[in-house]
């Protein structure tokens, strides 16, 4: 009896110490992290930011798209050229799956999308091989025999689990996506493992042109919570982009609203990402941020 109450005790508190190491990673990462995790080699995470790529009437400039990719994956890697960078990603006899993201208000950009697929088909994966798909991809006869997949989607806050980004983006890998929703998403990282989406995604890209940095409810949206960013984070660790994306919009909410404003419910499965599931590093000591580019406004 006295052992079954110790560990309720302890469930309770694991239970509050979660919530409260989500709403602590937003406002102070690097107090939060000190001295708990163990020495380890430094996730690299590319923030690379153009203000050409945004045009006045809010399209897209491919050119510049394909140029602040290029220069983010040179850094990424340390490869000589672009053409070798590419082929430390993939390889010529990939099958390709682009996992983008078509939520309407807040779509990966389609300039994006294509200079992906030919970059791919660049260094010899064929046009059939590649697929660039988001709700269907259970269904994507490319999807279901992928060698590869590169992670794309922009960012945004989420009214299940804080934010919208890299780790959330393959929740469609489910035929039931809402059983995740539990605990605001907080086992979100689990699902990749789950179905092996870890062995084969060679590139995360999180989308920082026009963030979305607060709303309220399930479907939120409002023009006013947007700015442009004008930028891209690009790494191999999701959980570390992922982390470097918060961090930005979290600044972003501090600038606008005045005050420190974490946001709500906090997106602890980024945490839980590194600490309970080991799909990467959230930890700002371990990750080790590049910014190329545009640095007015940089907010990191």
């Amino acid at each position: 009896m006295f052992n079954r109450k110790i560990s309720r005790r302890k469930l309770l508190s694991y239970s509050a110490k979660a919530t409260l190491i989500g709403s602590m990673l937003l406002s102070n990462p690097l107090k939060l992290f000190s001295g708990i995790l163990k020495d380890s080699s430094k996730s690299r995470v590319i923030l690379i930011r153009d203000k050409r790529v945004l045009s006045s009437n809010g399209n897209f400039d491919k050119a510049v798209i394909e140029e602040m990719l290029d220069k983010a994956l040179l850094r990424l890697t340390g490869a000589a050229n672009i053409a070798a960078a590419w082929r430390q990603v993939l390889k010529p006899n990939d099958v390709l799956g682009i996992k983008s993201n078509v939520w309407s208000h807040l779509a990966t950009p389609s300039e994006l999308e294509q200079t992906l697929k030919e970059k791919a088909m660049g260094i010899g994966i064929k046009s059939n091989d590649i697929s660039i798909n988001d709700r269907g991809i259970r269904t994507d006869k490319v999807f279901q025999r992928a060698s590869a997949l590169i992670n794309v989607r922009p960012a945004r806050t989420h009214h299940w689990s804080g934010v919208g980004t890299l780790i959330k983006n393959y929740i469609m890998f489910d035929a039931k996506p809402w059983k995740w929703h539990g605990d605001s998403c907080a086992d979100l990282a689990k699902l990749w493992k789950e179905y092996g989406v870890d062995k084969k995604t060679r590139l995360n890209i999180l989308v920082m042109m026009t963030p979305l940095f607060h709303g309220v409810g399930p479907h939120h949206y409002n023009q006013n919570y947007i700015w442009n960013y004008y930028g891209l984070l690009v790494g191999f660790d999701p959980v570390a982009v992922d982390a470097t994306g918060v961090r930005i919009l979290q600044a972003k909410r501090k600038e606008f609203f005045g005050e420190d404003r974490p946001i709500n419910p906090p997106p602890k499965h980024i945490v839980y990402g590194e600490t309970r599931h080991q799909l990467g590093v959230a930890n700002p000591e371990k990750i080790e941020l590049i910014k190329l580019g545009d640095e007015e406004d940089i907010l990191i």
